[in-house]
């Protein structure tokens, strides 16, 4: 996977051997050799990755990372930071900058593009989230997602066949108010999704437990795929932390680590994991809100149409019946008129759940607007159609609807109309017209029964 990535750095040797290292592996790379000339790169030539320096005259990393992060354009791209610096609270300084990882120089190949490579897959999901719920709601509407959210404490799940190793991790953990479980206090990994674990701490050292297939498993499994899975392992085993990293780990830490670095991989990946989540419920949610309408939680006009007319296709491909029913409710304007909007309300919520009562799994109950509704009856004749819709108006006719604010009892009906598809020469236009025409015969000679006409 190729990506653009910028190197900052005020000394050029240093810039010249990542540049080096990082064009041999194809990735297309542009150096700057200040925190201003990296502003202004960043500006005209938006990178997929940042190597930031953090020593550097006049504007140092720091200062760099928060105003790329404070800028909407730019707040998404990771930034690395390198640093010569050992000090933990340096590297805690630049991830509350708003660097996503760091570096320590002299940098290692294998941790560089280790980084490079879980950056890139995380930015690809990142990137195609983003889109997803771009298009889901008007532009400049989507919500931020705050440093608390991205900060609250992780779930963590702790491999290791070492009691004292996990115990040691998990303890340090604990300490940070994360919620830490070790394999052997759970005894098994069978329920990791149960859990909703977060991060998996797993050791490339066990001898009981072939961790590379731990890995794999994990991330071919629907229910832990999203899990960010950081390996343990001594610097000789780069050879098996290499090819964890290719099955889809997100992060490595050398043995000895110390408690500070610990947490600081498990904050960068516990960020990494919220967002992701984050974007995914907000997606989710974006979706359900562009077919469902909010007030009854029935299908909205949108997908109405959308079914109607795979419904249509299928009936001329397949020759299988298709009926509509059009629902009205009677004299609602006098319920709003009277009792008020809430009332309204009211009625319309309770009238949705009888409506949702009374049709097959099959059936697709939508609220076409105001105090309309259509019901779609696929594989289904005119004259069952109308029976259904028969059904239907007795069971709302039949008791009474309750106002929640006054507990005033409301005697509801409805008419209906009922449409059926003709054949291939239909179209959804013409079968809408015709259950509305039956509609309003329903209306015109008394309501609160069902019409039908012929084609």
């Amino acid at each position: 996977m190729s990506a653009r990535i910028l190197v900052v750095d005020d000394i050029e040797p240093n810039r010249r051997l990542l540049q080096a290292k990082l064009e041999a592996q194809y990735f297309d790379v542009t150096l700057a050799d200040s925190g201003a000339a990296a502003l202004e790169c960043v500006r005209h030539n938006l990178p997929d990755i940042i190597l930031l320096d953090v020593m550097m005259p006049g504007m140092d990393g720091y200062e760099v990372c928060r105003r790329l992060k404070a800028d909407p354009k730019t707040k998404y791209i990771p930034v690395v930071m390198v640093t010569a610096l050992s000090d933990a609270e340096d590297r805690i300084k630049g991830l509350d900058a708003g660097a996503e990882d760091f570096l320590t120089k002299p940098v290692d190949d294998f941790a560089l593009m280790s980084r490079i490579n879980a950056l890139l897959r995380y930015n690809a999901v990142a990137f195609e989230l983003r889109q997803r719920q771009a298009t889901g709601v008007r532009s400049g509407a989507v919500e931020e997602i705050n440093d608390e959210e991205l900060n609250s404490p992780a779930r963590i799940f702790v491999i290791d066949d070492n009691p004292r190793a996990s115990a040691r991790i998990a303890s340090t953990l604990r300490e940070q108010g994360h919620t830490a479980t070790t394999l052997l206090e759970a005894g098994n990994m069978g329920n990791l999704s149960e859990r909703r674990v977060d991060i998996l701490i797993l050791s490339l050292s066990a001898q009981a437990y072939d961790p590379l297939k731990l890995v794999a498993h994990f991330k071919m499994n629907e229910a832990t795929r999203a899990i960010s899975i950081i390996l343990t392992c001594d610097t000789d085993d780069r050879t098996l932390a290499a090819k964890g990293m290719e099955l889809g780990a997100s992060d490595v830490i050398f043995a000895p680590f110390d408690r500070q670095e610990l947490l600081a991989r498990i904050r960068t990946q516990a960020r990494r994991y919220r967002y992701i989540e984050i974007l995914r419920e907000r997606v989710d949610r974006g979706l359900e809100l562009s077919v469902i309408d909010q007030l009854t939680g029935l299908y909205n006009r949108r997908y109405m149409t959308s079914q109607l007319r795979q419904f249509m296709k299928r009936s001329v491909v397949g020759r299988e019946m298709l009926s509509i029913v059009m629902v009205d409710v009677d004299h609602f304007k006098a319920v709003n008129d009277t009792h008020g909007h809430e009332a309204g309300d009211d009625v319309l919520l309770q009238l949705s759940d009888r409506l949702r009562e009374n049709v097959r799994p099959m059936d697709v109950v939508c609220r076409s607007g105001g105090e309309e509704f259509l019901i779609i009856m696929p594989e289904t004749s005119g004259d069952l159609a109308c029976a259904a819709a028969e059904r239907i108006r007795r069971a709302v006719a039949a008791e009474s609807f309750v106002i929640k604010r006054t507990q005033h009892a409301l005697d509801i009906t409805l008419s209906a109309g009922v449409a059926t598809s003709t054949g291939a020469s239909d179209t959804i236009s013409e079968l809408m017209r015709r259950a509305d025409k039956a509609l309003y015969h329903a209306k015109s000679t008394g309501r609160n029964r069902v019409g039908s006409v012929a084609a």
